[in-house]
Order: structure tokens, then C-alpha cells, then sequence
């Protein structure tokens, strides 16, 4: 099998790297060989976070080079944005409507554009919009929106036959596991 590549991007407290484990995990335990490499910003919470999961018969990298990625998974809209020369010329973008205000929107130096969607649009072979945060408080709690687009690159790359309950059950502190088996669920379920 030829390598795959998968980009995660978001904001520092969006769960970004624990769907990126998770994902990990779940590619390991069917017999991938698995790289993960994750780029954090300057602040822990509401700073940058991109991780690159590369999974096939033999990895030798963990770096999705520009241009190569598969799936890229936004958890922000402009996280997406910034990162779009690493999609590939047939790639996926599963874009949450989350959108975080950078210290320079902030601070009123700079606007958050309008029109990131149909900027997406331009490079992207496809493009799914997930509103994951609204998603997420149906089923009860906002914390899971992260398992939800971990659902939806499962889905978007063919990876359903993985026993994605097991790995949750597995990782996650028990009084959660239900809750983000449910997110898993639902997060297929919008791609």
C-alpha cells in the first residue's frame, strides 16, 4: 500500500493531538506502519497545532511534505487556510466552522476573512463543511467535537473497518467513553 497522508490543524485546546493519537493508535493496532510528527504554536491553549499522520506499508518520515496530503482535518477555518499547500491535487478538506479570532484580529491590526470557504473551495478536489462544535453540544458536551472530525477522517479515508470503539474505550477516562464512542459514530456519519 502507498503511504497516506493525513494533516490535523487547529487551536491549541481543540483536541487536536488527542484525535491525532487516537487515529495513530487505531492505524497501528491493524498493522500500518504509523508515523506521527505534531508542530505546536506558541501558546498551549489558542496557539497553532498541526499534526502529520503518515500510515502504509513502510513510512520513512513523519512530515507530510507540501502537496502530498491526503485528508487535511481543520478544526479552524483559518487553521485550514494557512495550511492548504500541503493538500495534494486530489486531497480532501474536512473543514469545521469553528473560527478563532488570532491575537491579530484581536487586537484590531488585522480582519478574519470572509471568504475562507470558497478560498478552500479553489484548491480542494473536495471540500465537507462540519459545524462539529454545534454537533458536539447535541450530544451534550462541546469536548467532544474533536472525536467527531476524528470520525470524519475514518470515514474519509476508507478506514471504518478498524474497531474505532475499542481504541476510545481504550484511551479515554471511563466516563467518557461512551459519549465519544457516540461522537465517533456521529462524525462518520457527516462525511
Amino acid at each position: 500500500m502507498k503511504t497516506r497522508n493525513i494533516l490535523l490543524t487547529g487551536i491549541g485546546g481543540q483536541g487536536t493531538i488527542l484525535a491525532s493519537k487516537l487515529l495513530t493508535i487505531g492505524l497501528m493496532a491493524e498493522g500500518y506502519d504509523v508515523k506521527m510528527s505534531e508542530v505546536h504554536g506558541m501558546s498551549q491553549r489558542e496557539g497553532p497545532v498541526l499534526t502529520h499522520v503518515r500510515y502504509g506499508d513502510k513510512v520513512y518520515s513523519p512530515v507530510v511534505e507540501k502537496g502530498t496530503a491526503d485528508v487535511l482535518i481543520g478544526f479552524e477555518q483559518l487553521e485550514v487556510l494557512r495550511n492548504l499547500d500541503y493538500l495534494s491535487a486530489e486531497g480532501t478538506v474536512v473543514m469545521n466552522t469553528a473560527q478563532v479570532d488570532p491575537i491579530g484580529v484581536l487586537s484590531g491590526l488585522e480582519k478574519y476573512p470572509e471568504n475562507i470557504e470558497d478560498l478552500v473551495r479553489k484548491h480542494a478536489k473536495r471540500l465537507v463543511v462540519v459545524d462539529a462544535s454545534a454537533e458536539a453540544e447535541k450530544l451534550g458536551t462541546r469536548r467532544v467535537m474533536n472525536i467527531i472530525l476524528l470520525g470524519t477522517i475514518v470515514k474519509s479515508m476508507g478506514l471504518e473497518e478498524i474497531d474505532w470503539h475499542k481504541i476510545i474505550a481504550e484511551n479515554v477516562k471511563e466516563d467518557f467513553i461512551a459519549v465519544n464512542q457516540k461522537a465517533l459514530d456521529l462524525g462518520m456519519s457527516l462525511v
